[in-house]
């Protein structure tokens, strides 16, 4: 028997070092699926292609925005007020506009039988 169709939703998270330019690199994947009462973010950063970019960007500086992310997709208390709230909210507050290094692109969807799988695949595809 294979797994109910679950729907979910996610955002690629970019790394804008120089907004003035538009120029990003999809650096990860935050996907929600309500259903499965599922929230959790996967990413990898590739320093070289961040610094081809911008020569002077810190990379620490975007890995640690993005440990905030996963802090924030498992409620954990580093993540602040956002961590606390029903997963919902917190995917909200998470594919909310920032003006930010780190910027979440429109919100996508689809459906799935496991939604961690899907979103290693997602990652895979889209960040690398």
């Amino acid at each position: 028997m294979s797994a109910p169709r679950l729907a979910y939703q996610y955002v690629v998270l970019r790394c804008v070092p120089r907004p003035d330019r538009e120029e990003f690199l999809n650096v990860g994947v935050v996907l929600h699926c309500q259903a499965a009462d599922f929230l959790d973010a996967s990413w990898s950063v590739d320093g070289h292609r961040l610094r081809a970019l911008d020569a002077g960007i810190d990379v620490d500086q975007v890995c640690d925005a993005l440990t905030f992310v996963d802090w924030v997709c498992r409620g954990d208390d580093r993540g602040g007020e956002a961590a606390r709230q029903p997963l919902g909210q917190r995917f909200g507050f998470l594919k909310a506009p920032r003006s930010t290094v780190l910027q979440p692109g429109p919100v996508h969807g689809g459906v799935t039988g496991d939604p961690a799988r899907q979103l290693e695949h997602l990652r895979e595809r889209l960040v690398g």
